[in-house]
């Protein structure tokens, strides 16, 4: 989905500004011993971008309702799209058989412009619906990111924080020492603090 683009834009600001989680800072490695994190207070830290959007519950499940939303306009638009096309088509073998008169042609021609154009305007309203539904959810993925970022750097206190993506070279960050990558400790905060917010909704 080209989210990426519209979320960089949502939160630039978020991305080179101190913002932050709420995560302990130790980590148990696979001998049951505990490490602390190497980045400090103060350090300049990065993320994974591209794997927060992927692997964000909430992200996940906003994509899902959105997908089915779009699927279902994107469904009743080729519908009627399909239709008209057939009723056109129609017209066209009548006329070039000569199965109706000139007076019944111009009428019903008229008949499926006027059809045609109401469907290309309808159909342009959908398509900017569709463009609203995954706008708010980029706009809701976005704030809730940002303002996870701002209460974990409260507690971690890093001089930055950047978003990082990209496979083959990443950008910003093209190389960087992996232990100031926090993509994991981001991404444990933001789908606890989900799993939070999710069963208060549903108590209410």
């Amino acid at each position: 989905m080209k989210r990426i683009t519209t979320f960089l834009c949502i939160i630039a600001s978020g991305a080179m500004l101190a913002v932050s989680c709420n995560q302990p800072k130790a980590a148990e490695t696979t001998e049951g011993t505990v490490n602390e994190t190497v980045a400090q207070k103060g350090a300049i830290v990065y993320f994974n971008l591209d794997r927060v959007l992927e692997e964000y519950d909430m992200a996940n499940d906003l994509r899902s309702v959105v997908e089915t939303k779009v699927n279902s306009i994107s469904q009743e638009v080729n519908r009627r799209g399909s239709k008209l096309e057939k009723d056109i088509k129609s017209f066209q073998d009548k006329i070039d058989k000569g199965l109706m008169t000139r007076s019944t042609a111009e009428v019903q021609s008229g008949d499926l412009q006027k059809r045609q154009n109401d469907f290309q305007q309808y159909a342009a309203q959908k398509q900017q619906e569709m463009a609203e539904e995954q706008q708010v959810m980029m706009n809701q993925i976005a704030d809730a990111i940002s303002t996870f970022l701002k209460a974990y750097n409260e507690e971690k206190q890093y001089a930055m924080i950047i978003t990082n993506q990209g496979g083959i070279l990443p950008a910003p960050v093209a190389v960087a020492d992996s232990t100031l990558d926090i993509t994991d400790d981001i991404l444990k905060g933001l789908n606890a603090e989900y799993v939070k917010t999710k069963a208060a909704g549903e108590k209410k």
